[in-house]
């Protein structure tokens, strides 16, 4: 990775692959750095993390988010970089559509429906001015 440019080369390609990533939050009670494994998703452009339908309760990386929305986002797979981004949860059923159907198929999943009201979705704009090692 090159140090002037944390987004050069081969890590602007892989953010554009859909793959499993780390990604770390800022805990919204303790303020300690939070890290969980999970699947980013790039769909027209657009990177995105969704995950399993879950009624009965809100992921606590949902929670941190709404809190503190810097993140880093951590390679892991074709490339090793750790790229900073904010989030920004999503609720609006009209934006959440086509980007969780994107997820379902990727997925092989047919309970759209169900993705829809219960999976938790963030949509992630990467901070090309926050370098790696920024504060979360």
């Amino acid at each position: 990775m090159d140090a002037e440019d944390p987004l050069s080369g081969a890590t602007r390609v892989a953010l554009n692959h859909s793959q499993i990533i780390d990604l770390t939050t800022r805990g919204r009670r303790t303020g300690q750095l939070r890290r969980i494994e999970i699947f980013l998703h790039s769909h027209d452009g657009q990177l995105f993390i969704s995950g399993m339908p879950r009624a009965d309760r809100t992921r606590d990386w949902i929670h941190n988010i709404a809190a503190d929305p810097h993140v880093v986002v951590h390679l892991k797979q074709s490339v090793t970089a750790d790229v900073p981004a904010t989030a920004r949860v999503v609720t609006d059923p009209d934006e959440r559509r086509p980007l969780i159907e994107a997820a379902a198929k990727r997925w092989g999943r047919t309970d759209v429906s169900n993705m829809l009201l219960h999976s938790p979705l963030i949509v992630l704009n990467i901070d090309e001015a926050r370098r790696p090692g920024a504060r979360v």
